[in-house]
């Protein structure tokens, strides 16, 4: 069944149009706590073979992020249009895949940023912000 993990979607309209948009596909989804970055993502979507991280997370991030699992093709195509739509954009997305399912949020964020900012290199532009990953204390 398809799912989608929020992270940090502070706005409150942002959030609601993105619940909105996914409940419109019958998509259900769940926000992620920082508490909970060190977990595998295949442990947070609940996919067997995954088991909880021993150690809290040591770092954190501020950037929103989605995490699409089981959205594949029109449902993604719908999912993605509705946010352009909707005014609800978030930089930071990913599918989730047998490679990736195993990492932590952490490592997906910062992957995800790599490639943000290595995409913003190739365009010609600037990052539309500096990395939002920080350490914790």
């Amino acid at each position: 069944m398809p799912q989608v993990l929020l992270y940090n979607i502070t706005d409150p309209d942002k959030l609601v149009k993105i619940k909105l948009a996914l409940y419109r596909l019958g998509v259900p989804c769940r926000e992620i706590a920082p508490e909970d970055y060190a977990h595998p993502l295949g442990y947070l979507l609940g996919l067997d073979g995954y088991a909880p991280a021993v150690e809290p997370p040591a770092e954190s991030f501020t950037a929103e992020m989605l995490l699409m699992d089981g959205l594949r093709g029109a449902l993604l195509d719908r999912f993605l249009d509705e946010l352009r739509r909707m005014r609800a954009a978030v930089p930071l997305k990913a599918v989730v895949t047998e490679h990736n399912a195993a990492w932590s949020s952490l490592r997906l964020h910062r992957e995800l940023e790599q490639e943000h900012l290595a995409m913003s290199r190739i365009k010609g532009g600037s990052p539309t912000r500096k990395s939002t990953h920080k350490k914790k204390r």
